[in-house]
Order: structure tokens, then sequence, then C-alpha cells
């Protein structure tokens, strides 16, 4: 069986919005599975936008275009194929608003992500089988927050609702992660946490991890390789390492200092005192590797 060669394959995508504005022109980008890669670009450059066309959530403008999943079309001259649901079963997004559902308990949130595997009826009564309940813990062991299992996700801080929405990831067994800004909202510690976390599925579960970030500076120490986007165009791909200030302000013109600015921007108006490492014990991001064993086993047929 021949190796895919291409976690993402996008071939001359644009996007027009309604007001004949531009989202997206002419992009054509190549990630090869167990690549991190970094997105970026100053607010309305199509970050978003693109990350929703590769999930498969929105259609393209009607003409000869194709996105590739795992070398699976999941949308091709501006129709999302009819086995979208299928080819989305391979992809994890995370979205910057975390995306849980506030009322249910962070295991259900987080077993959300074993849905589109498990038969009709258990999805209907939501009737999770035992092993489906035992990845769920080791996921959220994994990402530091197995104790808060039994909460309300509501009662979860911005940061641990974060590395809760990279749990049900890993229980989802998602091959590609979408992460649509993750740790805009989040204070420095929160963010770094998450960003590890992000690394951590990347380096440990070889997912394929493509994440869009406003900080030049945590894409160079995070990403070997970063994209950047400027009003819908592709004006860079290549080695993060190259991202410097001449170059930036080279492509970006006088926008540079959005994204040099967030570099160095103190957010701690958005602190949340749950995340800091005062109050959240060591635990949190250095589980040990013996802890991450859950997810190279086979589960069981749910029935």
């Amino acid at each position: 069986m021949e190796a895919i060669r291409e976690a993402i394959r996008i071939e001359r995508l644009s996007k027009t919005f309604g007001n004949g504005r531009k989202a997206l022109d002419e992009i054509d980008l190549r990630v090869a599975p167990g690549e991190m890669v970094a997105l970026i670009g100053a607010s309305g450059s199509g970050k978003s936008t693109l990350l929703r066309h590769i999930a498969g959530f929105t259609a393209s403008d009607p003409q000869p275009s194709q996105i590739e999943i795992l070398g699976r079309p999941i949308q091709q001259n501006g129709r999302i194929v009819r086995e979208v649901r299928r080819i989305r079963r391979d992809i994890g997004f995370v979205f910057q608003q975390f995306n849980l559902v506030n009322r249910l308990s962070v295991e259900t949130n987080v077993l959300i992500g074993a849905l589109a595997r498990l038969p009709w009826w258990r999805r209907l009564t939501g009737r999770f089988p035992r092993a489906e309940r035992a990845l769920s813990l080791a996921a959220l062991h994994e990402v530091g927050i197995g104790e808060h299992a039994r909460e309300r996700a509501a009662n979860l801080s911005g940061g641990q609702q974060q590395r809760a929405a990279l749990a049900r990831a890993l229980v989802q067994r998602a091959q590609i992660v979408l992460a649509d800004e993750p740790i805009a909202s989040l204070d420095p510690e929160s963010s770094r946490r998450v960003m590890d976390m992000l690394r951590a599925l990347n380096v440990e579960h070889r997912i394929t991890v493509l994440v869009s970030l406003h900080q030049v500076d945590i894409a160079m120490q995070y990403c070997p390789r970063t994209i950047a986007l400027r009003r819908g165009k592709v004006v860079y791909d290549g080695p993060s390492s190259a991202l410097t200030p001449t170059l930036l302000k080279k492509l970006y013109g006088d926008d540079a200092h959005e994204l040099l600015d967030d570099a160095t921007h103190d957010t701690d108006e958005t602190h949340d005192p749950q995340d800091t490492p005062e109050t959240t014990p060591a635990r949190t991001d250095t589980s040990p590797a013996a802890k991450r064993h859950a997810f190279a086993l086979s589960i069981a047929p749910s029935n």
C-alpha cells in the first residue's frame, strides 16, 4: 500500500464573500503527515477561513479547485463531498472559544470525540462503552486535568477548557488537528501549556498540526514551518526561524506591527488565577511518558 504523501493538499482555493471581498485567493498548499505548521497573518488575512475550508465547514468559490485530506477529496470545485462526515472523523478542530457544552461534564465533552465510531443507539442515549470512558479519562490525565472529569465544563478556566478540547481530539483519534487561534484569549502561562500540549500531540502521537497564530514568537518556538497569509494570499511558506522583523516588515508593511506587537503584548487583564503556576499542581503539563500509552492501544468494537 502506497504511503500517503500529504496530510493536506490544497489546489487553487479561492473564497469570495457576498460583499465581493476576496477572503482567499488562489491558495496552493501541501502539509506532510506529522508536520507542525503555523499559520500567521494580521486580522482579516484569511487564517480562520482557510481552516474552515480544510475542515469542510465552508465551500469555496465554484471554480476548479480541490482540498484533499489524507489523500481523499473533502471538497472539489466549490462543492463539499458527500463523504465529508466520514473524512472529518480524521480532523480534530480546536476553536478559539473552546466549543465545549458548558452544562455537560468535562468527561462527556471529551467523549463527544468518540461519537462518530459508536452505533446510533449509543449516540442517541449517550451511553458510552467502558473502553471509551477509560480512553476519555486517560486523555484528560494526559493533558493534566483528569481530576476535573466530573465537573461541569463551565467551571473550568479558559486554559483548562482548551486542554479539554485537545483531549477530545485525542479521543476522536484524529490524524490532523486544525487549531484556530487556540491561545488568543489565554494568559501567557495558559498559552504555553496549550502550545506544549499541541506539540505533544504532534511529537508523541504523530498527529499533523496546523495552528493559526497572531504571535510570531510562538510560531518560531513551536513550529518548524510557518505559512504567512496577507489579504487571502500566501506571502511566505518556509522555515519559522527566518521570520525576522525585517522580513515581516517586507511581507506586511505597516501591518507587521500587529504581529510583532502581539509577541510582547502583556495579557494580564485576561489572566485566570486557576491556571497560574502557584495554584495549578506541577503535574499539569509534565505527564510522564508512561502515562501516554492509552492511545497506542486499539479499542474493541463498540456495540
